[in-house]
């Protein structure tokens, strides 16, 4: 089928295409993958092998750009999205929970982590969420405590992506700065006294998640990152930079459904003629590739642009993530609705994209916190 790609560098060309042939490779665990709520050492063994892990860090730290680029990421997490979620969520996990430490580390948790994050030689994690707090952040009950050359950590984050399997986490905690209640952020190895992770749940497409606890964790001052209290500055930064991808990962989640599609109706004959030339298929078919072909030229614009300056295209993201997200929950449920009975069998291609592509409409900023931000941002610029 003929796809649109916006025009592009040639390194993005490049990216792309090895970007699918690691998916290509991963395909053959992907079913495996994808219902696994730990990390498939085959997956990793295929992308750690592939090097691509390191668009996520500077140059200087084994990235293979200068810094990390939000269209990079973008590109190639709709290439592993199409193929496996499992794979799509571990390299994208490697950029989201590393880049605090690349804006906001000490030289020397710089040197120590982010060559191994590049590498895919350690699992990367972001704390952020609580079994009472997802949304609002600020409600956050965590502890941050300094104490001479230490701060001590105490709480319990909850639906943490790669919890268990993590080689360490950026936690997000409170901590009183000079008599204020502030946010702050530290890298707590996972393998440091009082760390405990569990599963107690699980989603409707199986993901490495899980909850940790933190029991009087004491890590050294120097794993701050960032100033004290200012942690949610590097929360934001992450957003800005990533959360365009999710809509990459979207875009495939959708585009591998409507292959799917496509390749039932125009094999199956029913009255005498292929699927794709009765009643109202043919319109939906054509509908759902409208549908991809504007969010990806959408998707790349805000991608490019969260690359050169990601705090002042915030906006521009959050509209792709939103986007982008909703085309593929009405895609993909599209193209079961085509497929009939044949898009209802458990354990189909199609089944788990239906499952995969319900949680993007949630995590990274649900559609409706998004939507409510960007009112406010449009009302503002309206009144200025």
């Amino acid at each position: 089928m003929s796809r649109v790609f916006p025009p592009l560098a040639e390194r993005y060309h490049e990216l792309r295409e090895s970007a699918r042939v690691v998916a290509d490779a991963c395909a053959p665990f992907a079913d495996r993958a994808d219902e696994s709520d730990s990390v498939d050492p085959d997956i990793r063994r295929l992308l750690r092998a592939s090097g691509l892990t390191a668009v996520q860090v500077a140059g200087e730290f084994g990235g293979l750009y200068d810094q990390p680029d939000s269209l990079a990421v973008t590109i190639v997490r709709e290439q592993f999205a199409m193929v496996s979620s499992h794979l799509d969520s571990l390299f994208a996990m490697q950029g989201i929970g590393s880049f605090a430490i690349s804006v906001g580390g000490s030289d020397e948790i710089k040197q120590s982590w982010l060559p191994r994050v590049a590498a895919l030689d350690v699992i990367s994690a972001l704390a952020l969420t609580e079994p009472d707090v997802g949304s609002d952040l600020k409600a956050l009950t965590t502890t941050i405590t300094a104490d001479g050359d230490h701060l001590i950590v105490d709480g319990w984050k909850s639906f943490i992506t790669n919890a268990g399997d993590a080689d360490y986490y950026c936690t997000l905690g409170k901590e009183v700065v000079d008599g204020t209640v502030g946010y702050s952020l530290v890298l707590v190895p996972a393998d440091t006294e009082g760390v405990h992770t569990s599963r107690p749940h699980q989603v409707i497409a199986p993901h490495v998640l899980g909850d940790v606890h933190f029991d009087q964790v004491r890590v050294p001052a120097s794993h701050r990152l960032g100033a004290p209290g200012k942690g949610f500055s590097l929360v934001l930064a992450t957003l800005a930079t990533f959360r365009v991808s999710v809509a990459g990962a979207a875009i495939g989640t959708a585009q591998a459904a409507l292959d799917d599609a496509l390749e039932h109706t125009t094999t199956r004959t029913q009255f005498g003629a292929p699927l794709a030339r009765l009643g109202p298929i043919p319109q939906l078919l054509a509908l759902s590739w409208t549908e991809i072909e504007v969010a990806r030229a959408f998707t790349y614009q805000a991608a490019e642009a969260a690359a050169a300056a990601p705090r002042e295209s915030l906006h521009l993201s959050s509209m792709a993530k939103v986007a982008a997200t909703e085309m593929a929950a009405h895609v993909v449920d599209r193209s079961v609705q085509v497929m009939g009975r044949f898009g209802l069998i458990r354990g189909s291609r199609i089944e788990r994209l239906y499952r995969a592509a319900r949680p993007m409409r949630v995590y990274e900023g649900a559609t409706e916190v998004l939507l409510d931000s960007l009112s406010k941002q449009l009302i503002k610029e309206h009144r200025a």
